[in-house]
């Protein structure tokens, strides 16, 4: 799957289109086909390198896929979702997840 990655700290310019391995949900997560996604305060903080950011990833962007706020469809549920299933249109902000994996590769 394509999508845009932050492989090191700056302005938007450092942003790369490429190829990344598509995830596979684990037993309490879904996989989201996004249509749309768009970028917060979180999300600039994250690319230019922000003090707050430096705190928690000081080497790299610890989430190299930025965009925490989605809009899309279910592509995949894993064996304990229950809420969703596959083709659900769905909306929501993901930046309440990144304590745990985040949209990173």
């Amino acid at each position: 799957m394509k999508a845009i990655v932050c492989t090191k700290d700056g302005p938007p310019e450092v942003l790369q289109l490429k190829e990344v391995k598509k995830p596979v949900p684990k037993d309490n997560e879904a996989l989201v086909k996004v249509h749309a996604a768009s970028l917060n305060a979180a999300d600039l903080e994250i690319l230019r390198g922000d003090f707050v950011a430096r705190f928690t990833s000081p080497f790299k962007p610890r989430y190299k896929i930025l965009g925490t706020d989605i809009a899309g469809q279910i592509e995949a549920v894993g064996k304990n979702v229950k809420q969703f299933k596959p083709d659900d249109d769905i909306w929501g902000d993901l930046s309440v997840l990144q304590g745990d994996t985040g949209s990173g590769v």
